[in-house]
């Protein structure tokens, strides 16, 4: 695996988070087949599904995404083209109410939703055929993706080949304790501003199931998800939530080769002490810390000397070249 270089005008933590928001990428992607697929009676989640001429035969990524993002986030379509061009099928799976789909059902999505991904797995297995497939999960899509992997353990379906996840947010605590610190006010407060808006939505679209109010006077991240998010999602309180969502209750169940990427000086995502034990214990997760990068970010300089398309997005390549493998 290559090592991580930023591009020399894009060091620190917050510089390549911020640059990889800012930065406007091209994409050339075929128009995917738009596809809702039950996970819940009810509740529909929207992949965008790329196929090879031989979808059957060629491995499937299901590709989740962050917090308040989609499947056209840019680095979403960033390893969705990359995975298309080393001959891999691609998901790109909007998680409950994102990608626009708010008015499909009166809930919300957190990130726990563990089992919504697995009905998508079933779903594609059954429908197209598929025989081999992988998990791939940036920030809360791969604590998501971890944690389906660690409960599904050595009881997977024989389909499941390999996960990876970039920045996972294995520690929900931790890592929410983090985003409120004062430098990182910025992006606790685009969070909750998006966080608010959609509850908003979800209140005009179905009157009388959620109630935009009890986001009134939330100042953090950690506030909005005992207020709200635990509040409509079944949980008890915000340590309830941050407790059973969390892969780092997993991770030593994952029985599948499983790559995590990480930057040290990642903003607000903070991987424990005792989840790093447990992640070192398991034999089958190559956990690669790299000193710079940001968050789900790791701009880096581009390197076309092996042959194949590189624009320097580190992370999409390495996972894209990681999954070659299966």
């Amino acid at each position: 695996m290559r090592s991580f270089t930023p591009r020399p005008w894009l060091r620190g933590g917050h510089v390549q988070t911020v640059a990889s928001f800012l930065l406007q990428r091209r994409f050339h992607l075929p128009a995917p087949e738009e596809r809702l697929i039950e996970v819940e009676p009810g509740v529909p989640v929207l992949c965008h599904c790329h196929w090879q001429a031989d979808r059957a035969h060629a491995l499937t990524l299901i590709v989740v995404h962050g917090l308040e993002g989609s499947s056209d986030s840019q680095y979403m379509l960033g390893i969705t083209e990359k995975a298309l061009a080393a001959g891999m099928n691609v998901i790109r799976y909007n998680q409950r109410n994102c990608g626009g789909t708010d008015a499909l059902a009166p809930v919300l999505y957190h990130s726990g939703l563990s089992n919504d991904v697995a009905a998508v797995a079933r779903e594609i297995v059954a429908h197209d055929g598929v025989e081999r497939l992988a998990l791939v999960g940036f920030s809360m899509g791969g604590n998501i993706v971890l944690k389906l992997a660690g409960e599904w353990g050595s009881q997977a379906p024989p389909q499941f080949r390999a996960v990876a996840a970039c920045c996972p947010a294995l520690d929900l605590s931790a890592s929410s304790d983090a985003l409120h610190e004062p430098g990182n006010r910025i992006y606790e407060t685009y969070f909750l501003w998006q966080l608010r808006r959609r509850l908003q939505q979800k209140a005009r679209l179905f009157p009388g199931h959620f109630d935009p109010t009890r986001a009134d006077g939330v100042r953090s991240l950690r506030e909005f998800d005992d207020k709200v998010t635990a509040h409509y999602c079944g949980f008890t309180g915000v340590d309830d939530y941050y407790d059973r969502a969390s892969a780092a209750h997993t991770v030593r169940q994952i029985a599948v080769p499983a790559l995590v990427l990480y930057a040290a000086n990642d903003p607000f995502v903070r991987i424990t002490e005792e989840t790093r034990t447990k992640i070192a214990a398991n034999q089958n997760i190559h956990f690669v810390e790299s000193s710079d990068g940001g968050h789900c970010a790791f701009v880096g300089t581009r390197n076309g000397s092996d042959g194949r398309r590189d624009d320097g997005y580190w992370a999409e390549s390495e996972i894209v070249n990681f999954l070659r493998q299966f």
